[in-house]
């Protein structure tokens, strides 16, 4: 009896003094990410449209306007081809003033005399002939000699004709089928100029946006190829940070959360931000962190968190970002 009474009393002490169970701790706020600084445009590539030899006009670092020009490739054919283009349309121009006035009164005197011309020579040749071929008969002449004669007939004859015809075309009055084509010739001459301008403005380069050249590419008088950067630029006046949030973390981002970041190039100081973006679909992760533990096949949600003083901070740095999460 006192065995059991002993027993009892020694259990009941063992179970008074076995500290509860402790549940797990909850999980903290701070969402932990890696990051790398941007400029607020992200980086924008300048490319050309076509290939050619390149004039480059700034160097890294400089500041830029929008729609500054930055480059420019040879151009001086295409600067030929609109001054070509433009005294086409200047001769095109004048040929349908013609047309629609017709043929001036100097003009049809001038094709007149020429009929008039013509017939006279024509006679001569004619009279030349006769002579060589009655002489024929006497032996004065050659058969080659009266074949020449009746060759300069048939010429002069021909001449007449078309003097003839000529003159029957200025006195005719205005065609419209004659202005119409003279309009045609001068739209086409427009739409070559058209052509020929659009063609020399893609060899001039404009940044597309205001702010820092952040890496040339390429240098002058080196080819470019259409679509090959060759120009970084960004707007450094303020500065993102893209950071990779783990697909465990997503549910607690949000749009307006505060943000801070940090890294080792600035020791312990703090560059405040908040979330301006948080991405829609999930992919690998392109920051490394160097951490012997990091999961590289790890999927992460992008999420860009806008920093309130970028207080010179390069581009692509690597940083610690932290969220303060839900």
């Amino acid at each position: 009896m006192r065995a059991l009474i002993a027993l009892f009393a020694f259990a009941s002490l063992a179970f008074a003094e076995t500290p509860p169970a402790k549940s797990a701790p909850a999980r903290g706020k701070v969402v932990v990410a890696a990051g790398r600084t941007e400029p607020v445009t992200e980086e924008i590539e300048i490319a050309p449209e076509m290939d050619g030899r390149l004039r480059v006009l700034v160097q890294e670092g400089d500041k830029i306007r929008s729609g500054q020009l930055v480059a420019q490739l040879e151009n001086s054919d295409f600067a030929a081809r609109i001054a070509v283009a433009k005294a086409a349309i200047a001769e095109r121009e004048a040929a349908v003033a013609r047309a629609r006035v017709g043929s001036r009164p100097m003009e049809k005197r001038e094709a007149a005399a020429q009929v008039r011309e013509a017939e006279a020579v024509l006679e001569n040749a004619r009279i030349e002939r006769d002579r060589r071929a009655g002489m024929l008969s006497l032996g004065a002449v050659t058969k080659t000699e009266l074949d020449a004669a009746d060759r300069e007939f048939n010429v002069a004859k021909a001449r007449v004709e078309a003097m003839k015809e000529h003159l029957a075309l200025v006195e005719n009055d205005v065609r419209p089928e004659d202005v119409r084509r003279a309009e045609v010739a001068v739209d086409l001459a427009k739409a070559q100029l058209v052509e020929a301008q659009a063609m020399l403005t893609k060899t001039l380069i404009h940044s597309p946006i205001a702010g820092v050249v952040l890496r040339r590419h390429k240098r002058t008088g080196e080819s470019a190829t259409a679509g090959t950067p060759i120009l970084t630029v960004g707007d450094t006046s303020r500065m993102n940070v893209r950071v990779e949030v783990d697909e465990t973390d997503v549910a607690r981002v949000a749009l307006g959360m505060k943000a801070w970041v940090t890294a080792p190039a600035y020791g312990e100081r703090k560059f405040t931000g908040k979330v301006t973006r948080v991405g829609l679909i999930l992919g690998r992760k392109k920051i490394r962190t160097d951490a012997p533990t990091e999961r590289l096949d790890a999927k992460v949600l992008e999420t860009l968190v806008e920093l309130d003083e970028p207080a010179g901070m390069p581009v692509g740095l690597r940083v610690d970002a932290y969220v303060e999460g839900r």
